[in-house]
């Protein structure tokens, strides 16, 4: 390759998250001439992935399809590996990109392993040192972490956890979170959220969806929504329910008909954002979510027992319940009652990016 051909960057994006977060990325890519971008879409999740792609304007150079119903994570890695490798032989890409923890980012950096074309990890270091929680994320990205050559740390906390690992330092860029790039660029259009809101209550957002609340967790999560909707009348409860049947038959059972409970199909990316501007706070065991909303200064109370995002708990800005139903009451209620530690709660702290991490990874990998 000579000096003047274009370094042939394939980034791999599999579900919403990951578009949300690689978005920027790609967009940095194809505005430098020092790059070819192309993007491959695993479609880990179908329809939540299109619709951010729809946001962003990307169109995936390649699509794998791959996702099946209620499809188990054995079977979704072995077809997963197979497709990445038969998509690299005929890519040929010079490096490859992805973001996070799923099941798409692991076999990608896998699949770039056995094919020995470097690996970048974007969002790379989170770790809460449990591979039970979250499950199975924190063995995806550890296995990423492992394999990658260029580990783009979203805090220094992150840093610090590949260090402990053996991650040379000069393979580990800070550059703050993709995901602040991404709100940013979105939120001044004030997105309408399309679900009917009552304009005189305030507004609880609800996200609870991750596989390690399935069963048990998740109904307690829910026992303790409809106990704060049938205590608080002045309060409204928007929970956009996953489609899993682990999540969605559940969450229909213990909350379909509530007075105060709004059940509605995933909201898309826009409408989200428009929701979380909208909340008075949120309840959530999503990670994306623990770095969005203190952005926007909501407080989160976090449905899990451990954090790979230590940082906006240590500024105060999110809480850490589990999905235990006395916990959930108490510091909703608390938040609910407490005008001054609501407001400590919601201070406008974003400690995981300024909005240019994107342009950060792709002058990193240029100067490489």
């Amino acid at each position: 390759m000579s000096d003047t051909t274009p370094i042939r960057v394939l980034s791999i994006v599999g579900t919403r998250p990951e578009a949300i977060k690689m978005a920027p990325v790609i967009h940095a890519l194809a505005r430098n001439p020092a790059f070819e971008s192309r993007v491959l879409a695993t479609a880990q999740h179908r329809q939540m992935l299109d619709q951010v792609f729809a946001v962003f304007g990307i169109s995936p150079d390649r699509d794998l399809d791959i996702m099946r119903p209620n499809q188990a994570l054995t079977e979704l890695t072995a077809r997963l590996l197979i497709a990445l490798d038969e998509a690299l032989a005929q890519e040929t890409p010079d490096l490859v990109l992805a973001q996070g923890d799923t099941t798409t980012v692991m076999t990608a950096a896998l699949a770039c392993f056995y094919r020995k074309i470097p690996f970048g990890h974007v969002e790379a270091g989170l770790r809460t040192g449990d591979l039970d929680n979250p499950f199975p994320e924190e063995m995806n990205r550890i296995v990423a972490g492992h394999l990658a050559r260029w580990h783009f740390a979203p805090t220094e906390s992150a840093r610090q956890n590949l260090l402990r690992e053996g991650v040379a330092d000069s393979a580990i860029h800070v550059t703050g979170n993709t995901v602040i790039d991404a709100l940013l660029s979105v939120a001044d259009r004030r997105p309408e959220i399309g679900v009917p809101i009552d304009p005189d209550k305030r507004l609880i957002l609800v996200t609870a969806h991750r596989r390690e609340n399935f069963g048990e967790p998740l109904r307690a999560i829910c026992r303790a929504i409809r106990h704060l909707a049938e205590t608080n009348p002045d309060v409204q409860f928007l929970y956009p329910v996953h489609p899993n049947p682990n999540v969605k038959d559940v969450a229909e059972a213990l909350l379909g008909g509530c007075p105060g409970i709004i059940l509605c199909p995933p909201l898309d990316y826009l409408p989200f954002v428009g929701a979380m501007q909208r909340s008075y706070l949120i309840l959530s065991d999503s990670g994306g979510v623990q770095e969005e909303a203190p952005a926007l200064a909501k407080p989160v109370l976090v449905l899990r027992q451990e954090t790979e995002r230590p940082e906006a708990v240590d500024a105060g800005v999110v809480k850490l319940v589990g999905p235990v139903y006395e916990t959930i009451v108490a510091e909703a209620q608390r938040l609910l009652d407490d005008a001054v530690h609501y407001r400590s709660m919601a201070r406008g702290v974003s400690p995981y990016g300024d909005g240019l991490a994107a342009g950060r990874i792709v002058a990193a990998l240029a100067a490489r």
